[in-house]
């Protein structure tokens, strides 16, 4: 829901990262997959419980998934960095609950599993729509920059990284923070449906 918004506050200061990494030769899939690593070990710090140094590194993390497009847009997107971003993006998303429920097994694992599958929901409605909707040309106008069709909903990338960061603010209330979200995204999944239900249905 905030991410049309959200790239529109930030596409300015990208650009500007973007443009001198391409300066020191940094190129789009190299800035992909060193933003995934650094995902991962924020999945490692709060699995650790060090939830602060966490919420850095995701932060940072997600600063250079902003810059890999802004980079690849500086020259040519190309089809194998749109499906490196998505696929290490879910795969980064996934990684943060099951970093919370091993932090506290015991108070997380239930919500945290309860959020999974809420993302498993997300992300196949999202990516079967993406499919088909290439399949028939079809292009999307709220988000002409992205390498595949991206059919947004309530709770898009901008909310998850919120959500996420008040997680590692707030740690003790994790189950409740994630119960939340999910129900959330099961709401983002239902307009998927209707809208992937309504626009293949034309």
């Amino acid at each position: 829901m905030l991410d049309r918004l959200a790239i529109d506050l930030l596409r300015p200061a990208l650009m500007r990262v973007a443009r001198a990494s391409a300066r020191v030769g940094l190129h789009a899939d190299q800035v992909t997959l060193i933003g995934f690593a650094i995902g991962l070990g924020a999945a490692g710090a709060i699995a650790a419980q060090h939830y602060l140094l966490g919420l850095a590194l995701l932060l940072t993390s997600r600063l250079c998934d902003g810059i890999d497009g802004a980079l690849a847009r500086l020259s040519q997107p190309t089809d194998r960095g749109a499906f490196l971003d998505i696929t290490l993006d879910f795969l980064f998303y996934a990684a943060i609950p099951l970093a919370f429920a091993w932090a506290d097994p015991a108070d997380n694992a239930l919500a945290a599993a309860v959020l999974l599958a809420a993302f498993v929901g997300t992300a196949s409605s999202f990516l079967a729509f993406s499919v088909l909707a290439a399949k028939r040309g079809l292009t999307s106008t709220a988000y002409p920059s992205k390498g595949i069709y991206y059919l947004g909903g309530l709770t898009e990338a901008t909310e998850t990284i919120v959500c996420f960061a008040a997680m590692c603010l707030w740690p003790a209330y994790f189950p409740q923070l994630a119960m939340v979200f999910a129900a959330l995204c099961g709401l983002t999944i239902a307009t998927r449906l209707w809208a992937g239900w309504q626009v293949l249905s034309q």
